[in-house]
């Protein structure tokens, strides 16, 4: 995979957090360390065992904290671990400054690699969409299926309020941004970034919404964060100008694995007019909206999203089961596959 990284690209030191990270009860961080690369893994054990694994992979500015609710829901289901990305949440810069979404793909890819825990159940938010779309496009053998919530595919005309954070990517416009909100505390930060990706932020609890003011100042007390953020975000959009075979929707089609896709129908970062779309180019794919949801549903919804990844597998278990069958010539081969996609 060629990286997209522009070659201006510099290197910021690692520092350690000025405090630790939040960890919900029943959770577990970890560091996992490749060559180049270390994350933190943020975990949840089980409720039984020998459950399948699943990988979940955050957005743009987020981090493993996002998918907190959904796999607490999922516990029954699946082995649930989720990435702090190279830069983000309480994971270092990578060693080579590559943020580019191949980058990124490459890090999640290494990661699985490592622990041998493919294939599993992938599931990723917005620019981690984008990274496990292209992760199951060139290694179906690491994906068993694939949930996408308001993934980051290319829009020709991107809706007018997701445009300021397309800007980021400009060089120049991140000190510029920063020099204007020098006066913002962590508190009015995150109350903006809210409005940008919630559907009705009037629902945040008041709990909720306190620790993701003490995530954000942790996080602004990073030397990298503004470049971890900037450089990412040139990375979306320098993925939406590859062509050829490098295109997300080329790689979308290459997608094997049965695909749920959750958009938001008050999203205003990514429009829910894509969803057709999207739906119309995976392969094997299944559509939920949530009409009232913004940019990350499994934050809003997460019981919504969790029921419709439990149709999800619940629909590739009886595909096998039925499979298996039929390899054992239980099942007349003339019965029905289980080929149709469900479509919402």
């Amino acid at each position: 995979m060629s990286s997209t990284e522009p070659p201006e690209a510099r290197i910021v030191a690692a520092v350690p957090p000025a405090s630790s990270v939040r960890v919900g009860a029943g959770e577990k961080l970890r560091a996992a360390s490749v060559p180049g690369l270390t994350m933190t893994v943020r975990c949840r054990p089980p409720s039984a065992s020998g459950l399948p694994p699943a990988l979940f992979v955050h957005g743009l500015g987020g981090s493993s904290q996002n998918w907190s609710a959904l796999m607490e829901l999922l516990a029954d289901r699946v082995e649930g671990e989720a990435l702090d990305l190279p830069g983000f949440g309480d994971s270092p810069p990578p060693d080579d400054g590559n943020y580019s979404i191949t980058g990124h793909a490459r890090a999640v890819i290494r990661y699985l690699d490592a622990q041998d825990r493919g294939p599993v159940h992938l599931v990723g938010n917005s620019m981690g969409g984008s990274i496990a779309t292209r992760v199951a496009a060139v290694r179906p053998d690491l994906v068993r299926t694939l949930t996408l919530v308001s993934p980051a595919l290319p829009e020709l005309r991107p809706q007018r309020t997701a445009v300021p954070t397309g800007l980021l990517a400009v060089p120049g416009v991140t000190r510029l941004f920063t020099r204007m909100t020098k006066d913002w505390d962590a508190e009015r930060r995150t109350r903006e970034v809210m409005l940008l990706t919630f559907g009705d932020p009037s629902l945040v609890g008041r709990e909720d919404f306190a620790y993701a003011v003490e995530e954000f100042e942790r996080r602004l007390a990073l030397p990298y964060f503004w470049d971890a953020l900037s450089r990412s975000a040139r990375g979306v959009v320098d993925s939406y100008a590859l062509g050829g075979q490098h295109s997300l929707w080329r790689q979308a089609e290459r997608v094997l694995a049965p695909t749920l896709l959750v958009y938001g129908g008050r999203d205003q970062l990514v429009s829910v007019r894509m969803a057709q779309r999207a739906n119309a180019t995976f392969r094997d794919s299944r559509l939920l909206t949530l009409l009232d949801a913004g940019h990350v549903a499994m934050m809003e919804y997460p019981e919504a999203v969790a029921r419709g990844m439990r149709e999800l597998l619940d629909g590739v278990e009886e595909r096998d089961d039925r499979d298996s069958r039929k390899a054992r010539g239980a099942v007349p081969a003339s019965g029905a596959d289980g080929s149709g996609a469900a479509r919402g």
